[in-house]
Parts: C-alpha cells; sequence; structure tokens
C-alpha cells in the first residue's frame, strides 16, 4: 500500500511529511460545531483516494453515533471549556 515512499526522494518524503502534519493540525485543531463534520480533505492527503461511495446511517443511528462522541468528549476531556453557540454554517 505504500510503496511509493520507497520511490520518494529524501526531500520527497520530507514534504510528503510536512504535508500530513498539516493536515492532521487542520483536523486537531477544529474545534466548536467543525468536530462534526466530513473530512474528505483529510483523508486524500493519503495516495489511495477514498471511495466516495461510503455507507451512511440513517438519522437515528446517526444522531445516536453523534450523542456518543459528545458523551465521549465529556469522559475524555471534562475541563474543556464548553459552548452554546447554535450551529450556523456558511
Amino acid at each position: 500500500m505504500d510503496e511509493d515512499l520507497n520511490k520518494m526522494t529524501r526531500d520527497e518524503l520530507v514534504e510528503e511529511v510536512k504535508t500530513l502534519r498539516l493536515g492532521i493540525r487542520k483536523h486537531r485543531d477544529s474545534t466548536g460545531h467543525d468536530l462534526c463534520w466530513f473530512h474528505p480533505d483529510l483523508w486524500n492527503l493519503l495516495p489511495e483516494k477514498y471511495d466516495p461511495n461510503i455507507l451512511v446511517p440513517d438519522w437515528p443511528q446517526f444522531m445516536a453515533g453523534c450523542v456518543r462522541f459528545r458523551k465521549s468528549l465529556d469522559e475524555q476531556l471534562p475541563e474543556a471549556p464548553r459552548i452554546n453557540d447554535d450551529f450556523i454554517k456558511e
């Protein structure tokens, strides 16, 4: 899967690492409502592209997953500041 790395020069590998780190930092630094988004830009940093024919849960199952994710934030980051902002995507 990662055979392309064997063909890269040291300078190309360094650039690849910088690109991957930038993508990871962008994802890591998302906050608020941005935590809940589809992330094809991050996935497209890999040489193999994601399949756009992904499976999407029905609404009840999807919302249950969102609630579980939010509960996990309470468990893993209990001291994180909370916001009361409504979701508004422009």
